[in-house]
């Protein structure tokens, strides 16, 4: 499959109890907390031979309470964007940089609403 699922996030109130409850259902290894950029606790999830890695974020303020995000790895966020739009769809967020070399991301939101990120490494 071209461009699969890279990482995706699952976010909340309170991620404490997600990461118990994940490593709990699925055996997931799930890092501690680290402060996330966005303020909160992020709890890095370690990719299974053949899966994608992900986060457990701890949503606040306007985020919505209860978050999903799934993120496709793409070779250019702009590009994508840019097809995105010409199919229908709206950018949210551009390009940008993620901390500490994790490559970066961008965010558009498909003619139904759904909202998914892109991200080169």
């Amino acid at each position: 499959m071209p461009n699969p699922v890279a990482y995706f996030e699952l976010g909340g109130r309170n991620p404490a109890n997600l990461r118990e409850f994940y490593t709990n259902l699925f055996g997931w290894e799930i890092d501690t907390a680290t402060p996330s950029a966005a303020g909160g606790d992020y709890f890095y999830v370690h990719p299974a031979e053949g899966g994608a890695g992900g986060g457990i974020l701890q949503t606040s303020g306007e985020m919505p309470p209860h978050y999903v995000m799934i993120y496709v790895s793409v070779d250019d966020p702009q590009a994508y964007l840019d097809k995105a739009e010409s199919l229908g769809g709206t950018t949210l967020v551009p390009p940008m940089e993620i901390p500490g070399g994790m490559g970066h991301i961008a965010v558009f939101q498909d003619p139904d609403g759904n909202v998914i990120g892109l991200h080169k490494f």
